[in-house]
């Protein structure tokens, strides 16, 4: 695939800056589709700032199944907006936290950190593989892109920030 052809992936998947990924991809020999796609998907599991239907829904759950797995959260989200916080602030908190969180796992796929004597040689990746399982690529340095990624376009900063 061309860098033209590259370019339009990139722009119909919704890249901010097509070029720019897939520049990068052709030149420097990085798996950009991959990364951008990875991310994409990773984001798409952080709630959505415009929806705050998961509030009501993760409350529900706890309330029909208040000893259940993470009815804990639904627990504290109650308690909370029974305090007073407002859909907005509880949504803000969790997306912040959220993709702190994918951030963190982002930097750890690249290091593993201080592992115990013994299993210091353990490492992991996040690959790309072709349709019978078989290593491509490694798809290093997510953390890079993971702010650039935010779908609000404002790299997790607070709503209304210029």
């Amino acid at each position: 695939m061309d860098q033209k052809e590259l370019t339009e992936i990139f722009r119909k998947l919704g890249a901010e800056d097509p070029e720019d990924w897939a520049r990068s991809q052709i030149k420097e020999g990085i798996p950009q589709l991959a990364r951008f796609l990875f991310l994409r998907q990773a984001w798409r599991c952080v709630v959505p700032e415009d929806d705050p239907g998961w509030i009501d829904e993760t409350i529900s759950m706890a309330v029909r199944d208040p000893n259940e797995e993470y009815a804990g959260a639904g627990h504290a989200l109650a308690s909370l907006r029974k305090r007073g916080a407002t859909d907005e602030e509880l949504t803000d908190l969790v997306r912040g936290t959220q993709a702190e969180l994918l951030f963190q796992i982002c930097c750890l796929l690249d290091d593993p950190g201080d592992l115990a004597p013994g299993v210091a040689n353990v490492n992991w990746a996040l690959v790309q593989t072709d349709d019978e399982g078989n290593v491509l690529k490694t798809i290093g340095g997510l953390h890079e892109s993971v702010i650039e990624m935010d779908p609000t376009g404002r790299e997790m900063r607070p709503r209304g920030a210029g």
